[in-house]
């Protein structure tokens, strides 16, 4: 039976993971989520214009901004803080070898960090994972609505 799908497969240029179950918020992310950063993220922790108003306190608390619901989390991604996730949990594959910040809470070992960091670059679309922000900063050129467009997200 395998056999016959991977000759279906390859024959009509299908992927074998084009039949995996496609990555949701609420089915793959929000348990990752909560299981790995819902400590320092959640429901406690202050919206993001609070955060910056008084960022030691809140970082000596233990506390980032909060991403406790799907629309808290997707401001980080799409708009406002534009690419935000991306660039916090990053390996460094895609910012010249040096992983974000938040990388090393996404697993205990290399092995389980790469697993998690697959299933948000699943959620958000492998095309869509940019580090750019809304605006230029630097080098680095503003998000394009080309790449905005690519990220699925999906609920």
């Amino acid at each position: 039976m395998l056999r016959n799908v991977i000759v279906f497969c390859a024959v009509f240029g299908v992927s074998i993971a084009g039949f995996a179950a496609e990555v949701t918020y609420r089915k793959d992310i929000r348990p990752l989520w909560e299981k790995k950063c819902s400590a320092c993220h959640g429901a406690s922790a202050p919206y993001l214009g609070d955060f910056k108003e008084d960022q030691k306190k809140f970082e000596a608390m233990l506390r980032g901004p909060r991403m406790d619901t799907y629309a808290d989390l997707i401001f980080y991604v799409g708009w406002p803080d534009t690419g935000a996730i991306m660039r916090r949990l990053d390996d460094g594959k895609n910012a010249g070898g040096k992983p974000g910040n938040m990388y090393q809470y996404l697993g205990s070992a290399e092995e389980e960090r790469q697993k998690n960091l697959n299933l948000f670059k699943e959620w958000v679309g492998k095309d869509a994972w940019k580090l750019n922000r809304w605006k230029a900063k630097g080098d680095v050129p503003a998000i394009t609505k080309e790449d905005l467009d690519k990220i699925k997200a999906k609920y």
